[in-house]
């Protein structure tokens, strides 16, 4: 094999955030600049020569480019096997499971996730460790510093790989393994969920659904899951072909984004379940016949329910959730004796907890979810514990949502996000929040007194470990909460995310529309951070 170094010099701008480096397509088509991150990424590692790398991505604009630039990277650095995903496509819990599965060293995930695609749009690209999640922050940390240093990067030459072909070839001594990117996931979905009765329920005619891909990377794994093994109706799976700008859309499944979905969802005759999952397929959106399942309730019901699934039926260890997230699901663990832990937003998070057993199931406000089955959040696994606990408990959606709010109540919930704010503001808008927190403890607005004001600080239980400054915390007297925190996979300016919650006991009170229940926490939010005085905006860019 021949190889190539080349000289380069840093970039200053390759700090990963929450889920490694999203950067606009123009960004990254800058020269030499992909190859300066993934070389960095390499001289990171230690041990990996002769090793397993597992590649692949959401199929955005760009992925198919920077696969063949990776090949050749990791070929010239010593991995000794690549497995790719056909056509370059990967689900990100879909890698995930194949690092596990086949004992891989790590892999390179290439996805924006939930943010657009498109040659004006949004590339990302991540390294995940053997576990099979996101890489820590200790190893990002050091990325970014030989980021910093880089003098140059390795290249084999020789000519581009058929990504197209299923099947195994060698280039300069290197095995390059093309696989099917759907059978290993959808063997392992088949052996946690009770696939003989979601046919059954979905052949007779209680079941029917509907699922929204949005033009990305679940596609055709829900359409092989969905329509294929399960039986669901032809279309039943829409949106169905990945594409590089997934349609002009934006692949974030919500409301807003995903309003075809909703418009069946809420319109007449709708199915008994809707879903839609995101850009690499981690996310999912869970709807019911004109009802819209809050990803914090999500949580909290499937913990309240795991035993009715085959692979949790005896038990789970104990659950977690990113701190912005409500507290549904704290009530659950509560009542079930079982262990809560609340972290840092970011799937990495969660991986020390899973791998030393001490939950089973996790999730975000932020539409994703998961369990121990992969380290990274799952959409279509969501889906399909929804499923089949509908069809194990013979209810609706919304009657499962409401039997769940009598037993444990209602956590009101809503998270307003300001997109694209200058930088500069945003920071400011936090520097303010940190400058009142000491005077807050005891202060009152009508029925709500603050209990504790706190920027949250996570000292990770398995390795000591600490990540500071994860958000202001402002928490209340009667259990209400605002959370602010500035989000880390944009790509333009900084948005500004916040949380409200408000916790609802009364049976008859469960009906509130969301937005009027927490309009009293929407305005000392306002009070307290001034986002729309200091940003001139009037109203948030997406409610969720």
């Amino acid at each position: 094999m021949t190889t190539t170094i080349t000289k380069t010099t840093p970039y200053d701008d390759q700090k990963p955030g929450t889920s490694g480096l999203r950067k606009k397509v123009k960004v990254f088509q800058q020269s030499k600049y992909l190859e300066n991150f993934v070389q960095s990424i390499f001289d990171s590692l230690e041990g990996y020569q002769g090793q397993t790398l597992v590649i692949g991505g959401d199929g955005r604009y760009y992925n198919r480019k920077a696969i063949q630039i990776i090949i050749k990277m990791a070929a010239a650095n010593g991995f000794g096997e690549l497995i790719i995903g056909q056509g370059g496509l990967l689900s990100t819990p879909a890698a995930s499971n194949i690092i596990r599965k086949y004992n891989a060293f790590g892999g390179i995930v290439l996805s924006a996730s939930h943010n657009p695609g498109g040659p004006e749009e949004d590339f990302g690209i991540k390294y995940n460790v053997g576990n099979g999640g996101p890489a820590p922050e200790k190893f990002t940390d050091k990325l970014y510093e030989n980021t910093k240093t880089i003098t140059g990067y390795k290249k084999a030459r020789f000519g581009d790989v058929d990504l197209d072909a299923v099947g195994e070839v060698e280039k300069g001594g290197v095995k390059i393994r093309i696989i099917d990117p759907v059978a290993d996931y959808a063997e392992l979905m088949a052996r946690i969920f009770d696939f003989d009765l979601l046919k059954q329920s979905i052949q007779n005619g209680f079941i029917t659904l509907k699922f929204d891909a949005m033009h990305a990377i679940t596609g055709p794994y829900a359409k092989h899951i969905l329509e294929d093994v399960l039986g669901a109706a032809p279309g039943s799976v829409f949106n169905a072909v990945p594409l590089e700008d997934f349609g002009g859309g934006h692949p974030d499944p919500n409301l807003v984004h995903a309003h075809e979905l909703a418009e069946i969802m809420f319109g007449p005759n709708p199915p008994t379940f809707g879903a839609a999952s995101d850009g690499d397929g981690d996310r999912n959106m869970i709807m019911g016949a004109n009802i819209f399942v809050t990803p914090s309730d999500s949580l909290a019901i499937m913990a309240a329910n795991a035993k009715l699934i085959p692979a949790y039926a005896k038990g789970i260890s104990g659950v977690a959730r990113s701190m912005p997230t409500s507290q549904a699901v704290d009530r659950v663990a509560d009542k079930l004796s079982l262990p809560c832990y609340e972290t840092p937003t970011g799937w990495k998070f969660f991986g020390n907890l899973l791998d030393a057993d001490k939950i089973t199931l996790c999730g975000e406000e932020s539409f994703g979810s998961g369990s121990n089955h992969v380290r990274e959040k799952d959409g279509l696994w969501a889906v399909l514990f929804w499923l089949n606990l509908i069809a194990r408990k013979r209810e609706s959606v919304e009657d499962i949502v409401r039997e769940h709010w009598q037993t444990y109540g209602r956590d009101i919930y809503c998270r307003h996000d300001y997109e694209a704010v200058d930088a500069e503001i945003a920071n400011g808008i936090v520097d303010h929040l940190r400058g009142q927190l000491d005077t807050l403890p005891g202060k009152s607005w009508g029925d709500y007194e603050v209990k504790y004001a706190d920027e949250f600080s996570y000292t990770d239980p398995v390795d000591g470990s600490v990540s500071s400054r994860q958000g202001i915390r402002i928490g209340f007297v009667n259990g209400s909460r605002i959370v602010f925190r500035l989000s880390g996979t944009g790509t333009v300016g900084a948005t500004l995310r916040i949380y409200l919650e408000r916790y609802e006991r009364d049976i008859r009170k469960h009906d509130q529309d969301a937005q009027a229940a927490l309009a009293e926490l929407i305005d000392i939010a306002e009070q307290l951070c001034e986002v729309k005085k200091r940003t001139g905006r009037t109203e948030p860019d997406v409610i969720t």
